[in-house]
């Protein structure tokens, strides 16, 4: 009998299935184990937790209770100093909660270190270093340059060249379901003889991936395609509010800058890169030769990702990442080439993500086309704009190993009043 219980206790380990109860449709399989920062009204310390069906293991905890390599970083009260240990370190921890999850020999020692995620509160997962977001998605740029730019070519002539990209703020990086209080800044609108300061009238979400870099670089060394999963160690959802009235009076000449810097939302959830192994595909076929540093034939990093964007409960767009025109290692590569630095907690998003169908798009200045064809929403409310209290949600999921499907958590934030 105990020959048959440790062969089927094996099997289960072997086969990606875990002692604990997994709802069927769970964003957090065995396969995922993204990695976090909580607290609990019983304890109130912050401390890092891997999530795994509806429960989230305290890993601090555990790895001390084992003696387990990398104890130290994972007491920690937020990701930094395990995103610094590199990807041999990564794996190592991976590899001990897949087995400790894998083998019900071991419940007993993990379950009272098991948290039921309805008791957590989740906190931002890192402390930022710096924010780029970059404009990867050949969709939604052509879609803005239709929008903006009528009767001109709506692509600017370097953006199959290089991934164009802005810093952001790292200081207003807020975790999800933090509220976004609605900026105020100068507007104009193309018939007004003068701008005028006042709260944003056409605030927009942004459906963005984003991409959390723990291994430092020093500065004056670029880091090449080949090096991308060396320094990066995972996988966030993002929503870059931005303020279109804002930033269409000041972003010429300079780019972005308070109708983006007054808050970006991400999800709490880091998924690691090594969970998305099976969701890497080719990127869409380049009409432009790339030039060597940024040519990812032999490095392609597209990835299966399929988001979704809910407004107020009601689903509105599925951007599909895979469609993206750059990749998140061409981003690194671009963003180190001229020998910028990268530092543990560093952030780096994508940019929108939309597709071809009008479905696809993950803003709400392409889903209402500048504001002239309204969305419709159920109960004939429609939206041109965020209007105050409208909450988007944003989700996404990815094939997994062995066939699983995984999830990358949610991003999600309500838009408050104006404070002025």
């Amino acid at each position: 009998m105990d020959v048959e219980r440790a062969r089927a206790e094996r099997a289960m380990s072997a086969s990606g299935e875990s002692w604990l109860a997994i709802p069927p449709r769970s964003p957090f399989p065995l396969a995922s184990l993204p990695f976090g920062v909580f607290s609990t009204q019983r304890d109130a310390r912050r401390r890092i937790g891997v999530a795994i069906g509806a429960h989230i293991c305290d890993a601090g905890a555990l790895a001390a209770s084992e003696g387990a390599p990398h104890a130290a970083a994972l007491a920690e009260p937020e990701l930094n100093a395990f995103l610094a240990l590199g990807r041999g370190a990564w794996s190592e921890v991976r590899a001990w909660l897949t087995q400790r999850f894998g083998d019900a020999r071991r419940r007993g020692a993990v379950e009272r270190h098991l948290v039921v995620q309805g008791d957590a509160t989740l906190h931002l997962p890192f402390r930022v270093a710096d924010y780029v977001d970059f404009y990867a998605s050949e969709q939604h740029a052509t879609n803005l340059g239709r929008i903006l730019r009528p009767g001109q070519e709506p692509l600017l002539p370097n953006w199959k060249h290089l991934p164009v990209g802005y810093h952001g703020r790292a200081g207003t990086i807020v975790v999800s379901g933090t509220e976004i209080v609605r900026p105020c800044g100068q507007r104009k609108p193309p018939d007004a003889a003068a701008p005028s300061f006042g709260p944003s009238e056409r605030l927009d979400f942004e459906a963005e991936v984003g991409f959390v870099v723990g291994v430092p670089s020093a500065l004056g060394t670029p880091i090449p395609l080949a090096q991308f999963r060396e320094h990066v160690f995972g996988v966030c959802l993002v929503n870059d509010w931005s303020a279109r009235d804002i930033q269409a009076f000041e972003y010429v000449p300079l780019g972005p800058f308070l109708g983006k810097s007054f808050a970006t939302s991400i999800s709490p959830w880091i998924v690691p890169l090594d969970a998305l192994e099976a969701a890497r595909v080719a990127p869409p076929p380049r009409t432009q030769p790339l030039l060597p540093h940024l040519d990812d034939a032999a490095h392609p990093w597209g990835l299966d990702l399929e988001l979704e964007v809910r407004l107020n409960g009601h689903l509105i767009a599925r951007p599909p990442f895979a469609g993206m025109y750059w990749s998140a290692a061409q981003m690194l590569a671009h963003s180190t080439s001229n020998g910028a630095s990268l530092r543990t907690g560093d952030l780096f998003a994508s940019g929108t993500v939309s597709g071809a169908e009008k479905g696809q798009r993950g803003s709400l200045i392409e889903l209402s086309w500048g504001g002239v064809e309204p969305v419709l929403l159920p109960g004939g409310e429609s939206r041109t704009f965020l209007r105050d209290g409208d909450e988007v949600a944003i989700s996404a999921s990815a094939p997994g190993t062995r066939g699983a499907r995984i999830g990358l958590g949610e991003v999600r934030g309500r838009v408050a009043p104006a404070i002025h």
